[in-house]
């Protein structure tokens, strides 16, 4: 099915929008936790919100794939249209009752992202965006920050811990040193608050695909970079960076250790 980019952006805005008004019924309840082989947390409330974008997916597209944090991929290894699924990105936060989880859906097209959508549901913040068609914070136009140097840019991650775990101490502790300030409890909420000017950074050396789907898209229309830590656009580098366009030499060169 040859659709729009408008098009699969209106879905992907609504399908988010229905899923995490789902999660909103077991938020802050009490809702009994499990723990994955990897020691991250899971809920009924992933696996139901995942079923339903999956579902909606499956009958709108069923021609497209679907890769999923709870429940894996489905559909043909070389389909062209792939959806990424993160039911409920921050479930720690969920779980704990802060309001900065996520549902993320992206769409990648022929290898390259082309919509997504991020929506907040405690929040009631939405950011979506498609190549070509904007990107859109609760109806309103996205813009990245116009901060241009570092020396005044705040710095978003979700994790101290896991900079070293990964082997990026010395990396995290320059831009540490280069920046303002530093705030964290971020995952998907560092992504929306580069999108929307309100931080300058956000990264991470840990990163799963669903976990960051429908970003390229999103800051890419809002003004912005989203890719891997050597500057390409990609959700498959296993790590994230968000910032402004003007701002990218700065931070890749204190990544690499040049300044």
């Amino acid at each position: 099915m040859n659709e729009s980019l408008r098009t699969y952006l209106d879905f992907a805005v609504e399908t988010a929008y229905q899923a995490g008004r789902l999660t909103l019924g077991y938020f802050q309840s009490g809702v009994r936790l499990d723990f994955k082989s990897d020691d991250t947390p899971v809920t009924v409330a992933d696996r139901l919100a995942e079923e339903l974008i999956r579902g909606r997916i499956a009958a709108r597209y069923p021609g497209h794939a679907i890769v999923g944090e709870e429940l894996g991929s489905d559909g043909m290894a070389d389909a062209s249209h792939r959806w990424y699924v993160d039911p409920i990105d921050g479930t720690k936060s969920f779980i704990r009752g802060v309001p900065l989880y996520a549902v993320l859906i992206g769409l990648e097209i022929a290898g390259r992202v082309e919509v997504g959508a991020a929506y907040f549901p405690a929040l009631d913040e939405m950011i979506a965006g498609a190549t070509g068609q904007g990107a859109w914070w609760n109806g309103r136009r996205a813009r990245v920050s116009e901060v241009a140097e570092l020396g005044r840019a705040f710095v978003a991650f979700t994790d101290p811990a896991s900079f070293a775990a990964h082997g990026r101490a010395a990396a995290w502790a320059r831009l540490q040193a280069a920046s303002y300030h530093r705030a964290g409890w971020s995952d998907a909420y560092g992504y929306l608050l580069v999108a929307t000017g309100r931080v300058e950074v956000m990264l991470d050396p840990v990163m799963s695909p669903w976990d960051c789907g429908p970003f390229p898209p999103i800051l890419r229309e809002a003004g912005g970079y989203f890719g891997d830590w050597a500057g390409n656009e990609t959700i498959h580098a296993g790590e994230a960076l968000a910032t402004p366009r003007t701002l990218l030499p700065q931070v890749l060169a204190l990544i690499e250790g040049g300044a």
